[in-house]
């Protein structure tokens, strides 16, 4: 064994055995429990970042523990391939998206490998490879005859610098998800999948997840926005035709003053075809509708449409308005306006003058219905109620008088999923030049992407031009769908191809299906909760509805580990930009307790710090994991992001706490060097180490105790590691007292090792190869140990001379009766006073009597 720990010979020589025995390939075993523990699909970007590596470690930290339970883990591997970057790196670089993404995935590829991750890479996934999505097109054929997918013209949202469509779950806060653009709203022909018909199930399930985020489960519960409440269909005063409103707060009623609609509404639609100055104001706004209600900054606009609707509550008159605010909630793209509850809708009215006051009274409506059952629901009476109360004799007063209806509403909408790119998967559908669609039969899938790509440079815009493919069916020619599917839809079923990546026969196999799912423990960040995640919920249901899985949902357990985050630095730029700096060209100074009390840029910048901030190409405040591995070893890296804060919490980078690491891995090195260098000789055992020995023994069970139930119970590793780290701590202060006892040295030095394996596997494979002579540690068992061992592993002997009591001594159970015997002497040495002894009685576990002449 050499001296001195040196990670790169160590790891190399390490990974290189892991291949070439294909180690972790995985099988189906019904007699083995299984255990399956997946990451997020990565994207192939080209370089790993330390969200990712953070991502990947937990997960093969997990999968690596399992396997020492004796578990059959699945923890494989792929790449979310498709997408826009693609795309647009491709008409940067003028190449072809296909070549960029592969180059990506070979890169990153050697960078997963280099840090250890136990991955089955027989089952690796690319997702814009056709025999993948060959089986997606299969599906959505199967999807559109079920009538679960349409295409229809709709209001969509678009994002005018990445020129695609976005589902409403993509727009954040009125911009896009991905570069952060203000969308517009089109009016085009879309794909949709009918997620809606899943909205119950998808909302009332979430109880049963009691292994999620409670956070998760909120932000689901709160898009999929199911409410209780009531339809009100408002009559219009000298019309026949009506308005309905949906509220869950019918003493609203008592207190509006006029109701907004939108230009999408029925109402706008059939007024503007008789009333020019209502076309005007449509035409002009059209495409200037507004995603929130935002009348502070005076961008709102409205038109009265001399119409009045009836209040069913008093039977005052509504003044009707049309906006330019595009109503959408629960898709009714109206609603009530309240001023004296609501600042938008006050600064509205005060913008067009809109006021109740003196508006002539209708008669009033028969009060006889409410009277048979409570007096309270006397609408003259109406003020005096309580909130409760009054909601209550306002919602029976609309249901008895059937002005109004119990609804349960959904704020989810359907899943748009066209997108207007070229790099994704082709949608299946053939369109004939008289507009006639048909479905790509079976035997002509998988559709490819054409392959004729052409970047072209026209008005200082370079643009991807091709052209679709053509395709015949029974004789007839038909163009090819140009738009392709939502890179959501190949990312929501991946996971379940896993368990049958090479299948031809079908997009999945039961078999194998049925053996793995659902996923055990499933690792990604909480930013997806409400695309990925609930796009990965909604088609597990679809795939069982189809009879490909039999679970209700696709993962039992969810992490969402928290942002690796760092110092962000930037100057003024002379243009007023903020130019963002890298860390590494900083000079810091910090207190005692780290806090940065002066910065000063290599360059002589003037620069200002931002705080600590995601680590991102945006803000130039990344860190180069291959720079690191080089440095410091894939080891130290990983321990390093197991241990610097719980999993879901943010990780503040700071390389003082790599260097840390590293020397702990140096020190543990030392002390295995020092076992195997020692030359052990017959000694007597002093009461002194024994006594040392029995103290350290129970607390080496402690610690495993301890390790196993943070890993395995509360997924608090930083803590497990905290705890081996103190054990070895606890050993190095001990070591000389006890290393004559080889059997117990060897013995803590096993437990310690396995303890570290699945943070540390290179480090562990090597030294266990060191005390045990194989490469076979892969095959080793967790060290386990129950409460009452560790309470009863040590028994008093009382010690006498010639029957008379001259001591006690702490024994441990793993001592022979040999071993017992000399620790007595020991103890009581000088009580014989050189007393030749005869004979030496033991009682075990009670008394020993030493005999002497």
């Amino acid at each position: 064994m050499k001296k001195i720990y040196n990670h790169k010979e160590i790891e190399k020589f390490v990974q290189k055995f892991w291949n070439k025995k294909k180690t972790f390939i995985t099988k189906e075993d019904k007699y083995i429990e299984k255990y399956y523990c997946l990451s997020m699909i990565p994207y192939p970007s080209g370089n790993l970042h330390m969200g990712h590596i953070r991502n990947y470690t937990i997960g093969d930290v997990i999968a690596r523990y399992q396997r020492m339970l004796g578990k059959n883990v699945l923890h494989p591997m792929g790449w979310d391939a498709f997408g826009l970057p693609a795309e647009n790196a491709a008409i940067k670089n003028n190449k072809r998206p296909s070549d960029w993404t592969y180059k990506n995935i070979k890169k990153m590829k050697k960078q997963l490998k280099s840090l250890g991750y136990s991955y089955d890479w027989n089952r690796e996934l690319i997702t814009c490879k056709p025999e993948y999505y060959k089986w997606e097109q299969w599906f959505f054929i199967k999807l559109y005859k079920s009538k679960l997918i349409y295409k229809k013209k709709s209001l969509v949202n678009w994002c005018k610098n990445d020129k695609t469509v976005l589902a409403n779950e993509q727009v954040i806060n009125g911009k896009c998800w991905r570069c952060d653009e203000k969308i517009i709203q089109k009016r085009i022909s879309q794909w949709f999948l009918k997620i809606t018909k899943y909205a119950e199930e998808l909302f009332s399930e979430l109880k049963n997840l009691t292994l999620w985020p409670e956070e998760v489960k909120t932000m689901q519960r709160n898009w999929i926005g199911r409410t209780k409440g009531i339809e009100i269909c408002f009559k219009i005063l000298k019309n026949d035709k009506k308005i309905k409103i949906f509220t869950t707060n019918p003493n609203f009623l008592k207190d509006f003053i006029y109701i907004k609609i939108s230009i999408r509404h029925k109402l706008t639609k059939y007024l503007l075809k008789n009333n020019i100055s209502i076309s005007k104001f449509v035409n002009k706004y059209k495409n200037f509708t507004k995603f929130t209600d935002d009348s502070s900054k005076n961008n709102i606009y409205g038109i009265n449409t001399n119409l009045f609707a009836i209040n069913p509550v008093n039977e005052n008159k509504i003044p009707i308005w049309i906006s330019n605010f595009n109503v959408t909630d629960y898709n009714y793209y109206a609603k009530i306006c309240i001023p004296n509850n609501n600042k938008k809708d006050l600064l509205f009215a005060k913008k067009y003058n809109i006021y109740l006051n003196n508006l002539p009274k209708v008669k009033y409506l028969d009060d006889k219905l409410v009277r048979k059952k409570n007096k309270l629901y006397n609408f003259n009476e109406i003020n005096n109620l309580k909130t409760n109360k009054l909601n209550k004799s306002i919602k029976y007063r609309l249901l008895m008088t059937k002005q109004g209806i119990k609804k349960i509403k959904y704020k989810l909408r359907d899943w748009n999923i066209s997108r207007q790119r070229y790099w994704g998967t082709p949608i299946p559908i053939a369109i004939s030049k008289s507009g006639k669609i048909k479905t790509v039969p079976e035997n002509k899938l998988p559709i490819i992407l054409p392959e004729n790509i052409k970047i072209k440079k026209r008005n200082k815009k370079i643009k991807l031009k091709y052209k679709p493919n053509k395709i015949k069916i029974n004789k007839e020619k038909f163009s090819l769908e140009r738009d392709t599917l939502d890179t959501f839809f190949e990312s929501s079923w991946y996971y379940a191809r896993y368990t049958c990546p090479n299948y031809k026969k079908g997009m999945l196999d039961s078999k194998t299906s049925d053996y793995w799912l659902p996923i055990d423990y499933y690792i990604g960040g909480i930013e997806h909760a409400t695309m990925h995640l609930l796009y990965f919920r909604f088609y597990h249901k679809l795939l069982r509805d189809f009879g490909f899985v039999k679970t209700s949902e696709p993962a039992k357990k969810l992490l969402c580990q928290g942002m690796v985050i760092s110092d962000t630095f930037y100057y003024i730029s002379k243009n007023n930009e903020r130019i963002w700096i890298s860390p590494e060209d900083v000079i810091i100074k910090r207190n005692k307790i780290g806090k940065i009390i002066n910065i000063k840029h290599i360059y002589g910048k003037k620069i200002i710090y931002d705080g600590k901030k995601k680590m991102s190409k945006s803000k130039n405040n990344g860190i180069n994991p291959e720079e690191i591995i080089k440095k410091y070893g894939a080891d130290t890296i990983r321990l390093f992001i197991m241990f610097a804060a719980p999993v879901n919490m943010p990780l503040d980078w700071n390389e003082s706490g790599i260097i840390g690491m590293n020397r702990f891995l140096h020190r543990f090195w030392k002390i295995v060097f020092r076992y195997k260098k020692y030359k052990y000789k017959t000694s007597i055992i002093t009461y002194f180490s024994i006594n040392k020995q029995i103290i350290f023994e129970k607390k080496l069970y402690e610690t495993i105790n301890k390790v196993s139930k943070d890993i395995e119970m509360k997924q608090s590793f930083n803590t497990a590691i905290s705890s081996i780290m103190k054990l070895i701590n606890e050993l190095t202060k001990i070591f000389d007292y006890i290393i004559q006892n080889k059997k117990f040295i060897k013995k803590i030095i096993t437990i310690i090792i396995k303890m570290l394996y699945p943070f540390t596997p290179h480090f562990c494979f090597i030294l266990w190869k060191e005390i045990y002579g194989t490469y076979d540690i892969e095959k080793t068992k967790w060290p386990a140990i129950c409460e009452k061992e560790i309470i009863y592993k040590n028994f008093v002997v009382i010690i006498q001379i010639n029957g008379k009591k001259k001591g006690i001594i702490n024994i441990s159970n793993n001592l022979n009766d040999k071993e017992i015997k000399k620790m007595a002497i020991n103890k009581i040495y000088e009580s014989l006073n050189n007393k030749k002894i005869i004979k030496i009685i033991y009682i075990p576990k009670k008394i020993l009597n030493i005999v002497t002449n």
